[in-house]
């Protein structure tokens, strides 16, 4: 399991999607998400198919949230070129959460799933550069 923490504090349990057949799928199939999915490697999404409206954050390589977005189903996002991965959760997580743009988000690894840095969803230091699609790719 894994944790979104902005100014020492907890945002959400997160799930991550470091498999290219986790990242196809991102959030088809499912009706709700507690917490959040984090998409590495991923510059814009979509929610075509998906079941629910959701919140989207993009972020830098360090962190730094750069954009924020609402997505109604059957959308498709634009690139966001200075991202380098992705936060995605229920439409309104955001807004409890109190995530804008600014702040600075790091993904935290229990002791057993290794560990995670700020900017580093996947703990391996840097991105490869790939901009495919995140959630539900072909």
């Amino acid at each position: 399991m894994a944790w979104l923490v902005s100014d020492a504090r907890v945002l959400a349990s997160a799930e991550v999607a470091d498999t290219r057949r986790a990242r196809r799928r991102g959030l088809l199939g499912r009706d709700h998400l507690d917490g959040a999915l984090v998409i590495d490697k991923c510059r814009w999404i979509h929610t075509i198919g998906m079941q629910f409206p959701i919140d989207v954050a993009y972020l830098d390589d360090d962190g730094i949230v750069v954009k924020t977005m609402h997505m109604n189903r059957f959308r498709l996002g634009i690139p966001v070129w200075r991202a380098s991965w992705v936060i995605e959760a229920e439409g309104g997580a955001f807004g409890r959460w109190g995530l804008r743009v600014g702040d600075e988000v790091e993904l935290r690894h229990d002791e057993s799933d290794g560990a995670g840095r700020s900017g580093d969803p996947d703990g391996a230091g840097g991105t490869d550069g790939a901009d495919g699609p995140g959630g539900a790719a072909p």
